[in-house]
């Protein structure tokens, strides 16, 4: 099988809600009448949807301790109480940023210096606060993002597959649900609704916003129901990917932060190969690459990391990548996006010449390899056409304990068949067992009660169509 490395090795979420709370910002305040509360909480919660405001300190602190160290906390403190709880949360890696919101910068400017690594900056102006804040959580976004991969070796199984149709409908509701209470992503949904179209995935994709938020969450997590929702919007990324695909062989660089047991896994697997589960933003400059770790401060159990990747396009069957600069708000990049299910051949990991960070040497590489068509022929086998059907998706569902998801799934395979198409037995048979197991006993009966229906119909096609008189052939 695939050896994962993947954030739900280690991050479990019991419903779709979950998903878009990674991030969470966190105002600690004990002053009730901070000017226009609520239009800065719309201006904070257009950067990071999860807000959270504490006026104790204890009941601050408890919350944050409890926070999985792979969530990304940003704190904003006033001075006094910032002065009572950085010294205690500072070194927490679930800690992303801290800022100090007062009255007086010198006097807290002094004892903030000390947690340097963490403080990035005392504010008495509300606007430059939210300014920096945003500037720094797009930088913070590239650099602690979770990396999802697989490792495969030449007897390796696969992970997902995510091509399939969308219902726009049901996105746009399930978006509008988790932004809830965020007006500027309201209004972005409003504006994607009457305005989304194939060719501007990439626009959308490159765009701060609830898209690219949700879409990340979503394949970071491998988060089934999330991935069907997204589909046609990956297809489309994916196509224009394949027209504007870079014509000639370049090296891109990606500065990243990874947990210190991931790079040991990454250390160990050297000559192995390298699924990436999300697309992979990078840029041609490895200064600016570098930048976004140096600026980021020491954190235990995380590593600075570079990865530098050549990528020939020549080569046959590799999934597409282009420069994507023309459609970014931040063109100054040079950002190269490689398809999301990336193949890349790990070939060393070293230590830079000054200490400061882990380079990560790889190449892009064709499916059609050699020494990877086993692992592709299994996934063929594993998943039929190579295609998850939705009704695989309701067996994996079921399976993951989310049985009103899989029966989801299951009613909306058994819409797409003929009424006398005999999977559907299966399905029903499928419904009544996961009613049942529901406690819902009489919609268990009914589910039994088509099976015993659409059975007695088929034996009556078929004996007629075996009764058909000698005449008529």
């Amino acid at each position: 099988m695939a050896t994962g490395i993947t954030p739900t090795d280690y991050f479990h979420m019991n419903d779709d809600d979950q998903q878009l709370k990674i991030s969470c910002l966190i105002w600690l305040d004990a002053n009730e009448n901070v000017t226009d509360i609520r239009n800065t909480e719309q201006k904070l919660r257009s950067i990071i949807n999860r807000f959270m405001k504490f006026k104790d300190v204890r009941q601050c602190q408890k919350y944050i301790e409890e926070q999985l160290q792979q969530d990304r906390l940003v704190i904003i403190a006033s001075g006094r109480l910032g002065r009572e709880i950085v010294p205690s949360i500072h070194r927490l890696q679930q800690v992303l940023s801290i800022y100090v919101y007062c009255m007086d910068k010198k006097s807290n400017e002094k004892w903030a210096a000390a947690y340097s690594s963490k403080v990035k900056g005392v504010f008495v102006e509300l606007n430059e606060l939210i300014f920096r804040i945003k500037a720094d959580h797009r930088i913070q976004r590239m650099v602690r993002e979770p990396l999802s991969i697989n490792l495969f070796t030449p007897s390796a199984g696969a992970g997902k597959s995510t091509t399939d149709v969308n219902d726009m409908k049901e996105f746009m509701e399930f978006c509008k649900q988790k932004f809830e209470g965020d007006d500027e992503e309201l209004r972005n949904l409003r504006e994607f609704e009457e305005d989304y179209s194939p060719n501007k995935a990439l626009w959308w994709y490159s765009r701060e916003s609830f898209f690219y938020k949700t879409l990340n969450a979503a394949l970071r997590t491998q988060e089934i129901h999330l991935m069907f929702l997204f589909r046609a919007f990956i297809s489309d990324i994916c196509r224009q990917l394949e027209s504007h695909q870079t014509q000639q062989p370049i090296r891109t660089y990606r500065g990243q932060m990874l947990p210190s047991d991931e790079l040991k896994t990454l250390r160990e697997c050297c000559n192995q190969f390298i699924s990436v589960n999300s697309f992979f933003s990078t840029s041609t400059d490895d200064q600016r690459a570098l930048s976004f770790i140096n600026s980021y401060g020491i954190t235990a159990g995380l590593e600075r990391v570079m990865f530098a990747i050549d990528a020939d396009p020549k080569m046959i069957s590799t999934k597409p990548f282009a420069d994507i600069s023309s459609y970014s708000k931040f063109k100054e990049e040079a950002e190269v996006l490689f398809m999301l299910g990336s193949i890349f051949r790990l070939n060393s990991v070293n230590r830079s010449s000054d200490g400061q960070f882990w380079i990560i040497q790889m190449t892009l590489w064709s499916d059609s390899e050699h020494d990877l068509k086993q692992v592709f022929v299994d996934m063929r086998e594993k998943l039929g056409s190579g295609e998850t059907s939705l009704q695989t998706l309701g067996k994996v569902l079921w399976e993951m304990g989310k049985p009103d998801l899989a029966e989801k799934y299951f009613i909306r395979f058994s819409k797409q068949l003929k009424p006398d198409d005999p999977l559907l037995v299966d399905l029903y048979i499928k419904l009544g067992k996961l009613a049942s197991q529901n406690g819902h006993y009489e919609k268990s009966i009914k589910w039994h009660k088509k099976v015993i229906a659409l059975k007695k119909q088929i034996q009556s096609t078929v004996a007629s169509n075996t009764n058909v008189p000698n005449s008529s052939i």
